[in-house]
């Protein structure tokens, strides 16, 4: 497990010039990012390297940081080169796990932001990339998405420990996470400590024993600086 721990925001905002961390990234992906901010900061320039090595990652950051797109891009990336080579992925690629409902539906703009931006810019230079389907579900999921869901399974699924739950003991819906090849972890702080985050180990568990391969688990928290690890 690879533990980035990160200091105050105002130092995250220093980053080297010379940002070699977007040379694993599709050309795409790379001129998105570049024209959309000034630099990486090191949770990126640290994240990507060791997500890219399907290495378990915790990534220790205050809010504001980057750490959630440190995250997200580098299986954004893959799900992209996936099917522009034409490789079927027939479930859940990445699954996103939340304590929150509430900060799922902002998860969810976050991601459609850089995916809109990333094919705005596609289509600019006349490239064609196929889209990447997001889906929530929570307890206030209503039961045509459900439905949806498990006819087209999107490639990134939002979700909390009590949905997961749900659908690890739900026939159907457990066929489609067989796929899952990332779980990001969300305010991970905000479990590790409690009976949630007791129940949420057994579920990753669950899902560890339903996949073909091992995921790669990926953790976020935003922290103060005393905070111990």
């Amino acid at each position: 497990m690879n533990v980035l721990k990160f200091p105050k925001i105002e130092k995250l905002m220093k980053t080297s010039k010379q940002d070699k961390s977007l040379a694993s990234f599709h050309p795409i992906i790379q001129t998105w990012f570049n024209e959309t901010f000034p630099s990486s900061t090191p949770p990126q320039e640290k994240g990507w390297p060791a997500i890219f090595k399907n290495e378990n990652t915790l990534i220790l950051a205050p809010t504001g940081s980057g750490k959630t797109l440190a995250a997200f891009l580098v299986c954004i990336n893959e799900i992209l080169s996936a099917l522009i080579n034409n490789e079927n992925i027939n479930g859940v690629h990445t699954l996103y796990i939340s304590p929150l409902k509430a900060l799922n539906y902002d998860i969810e703009r976050n991601l459609e932001s850089p995916l809109a931006g990333i094919q705005r810019l596609a289509e600019k230079q006349n490239v064609r990339l196929p889209q990447i389907k997001v889906s929530v579900r929570t307890g206030d999921t209503p039961q045509r998405e459900r439905q949806r869901m498990l006819k087209k399974p999107p490639h990134i699924l939002i979700t909390t420990p009590e949905s997961l739950h749900l659908l690890l003991t739900s026939k159907l819906p457990r066929e489609i996470l067989k796929t899952v090849k990332y779980v990001i972890v969300d305010e991970i702080h905000a479990l590790s400590e409690n009976k949630r985050g007791t129940f949420l180990s057994v579920l990753l568990e669950r899902l560890q024993n339903l996949t073909a391969k091992k995921f790669v688990r990926i953790g976020l928290s935003a922290f103060s600086v005393e905070t111990r690890v």
